[in-house]
């Protein structure tokens, strides 16, 4: 059974940073890639960014691009997301997720979600 649990989240002020961790348990993490996506109040949930399983690959959704990076550290088995330059509308909960599936590129489906980390970007 996998296992994500996301931390890092909190309040920032528009313009400021906060860097969000993933920590995945439960079997081997560098086969998988792996996703960001939020979720704001009253929206659907949205894909923020994913990186494949080597870390070499990445893609983020247009609203975020230029402003946040999603890597991985394969060794301690968590997965980051960088967010520089946040805007008001960053304000969502924030979930990793791991499509279930190896050496899958680009992930279309996902398989195990964590419980979510809320960030709040005041204006």
């Amino acid at each position: 059974q996998v296992h994500l649990v996301e931390s890092g989240g909190g309040l920032v002020q528009a313009g400021g940073s906060l860097r969000l961790s993933c920590a995945a348990s439960g079997r081997t993490f560098g086969d998988y890639a792996m996703s960001w996506f939020r979720q704001a109040p009253g929206k659907e949930r949205e894909f923020v960014a994913s990186i494949n399983w080597r870390g070499s690959r990445t893609d983020y959704a247009d609203s975020v691009k230029g402003r946040f990076t999603v890597s991985r550290d394969n060794a301690n088995n968590t997965v980051y997301l960088q967010m520089s330059g946040q805007k008001p509308e960053d304000t969502a909960v924030y979930y990793c997720a791991e499509p279930g599936v190896l050496w899958s590129w680009p992930p279309s489906t996902y398989a195990y979600w964590g419980q979510g980390t809320q960030v709040t970007v005041s204006s």
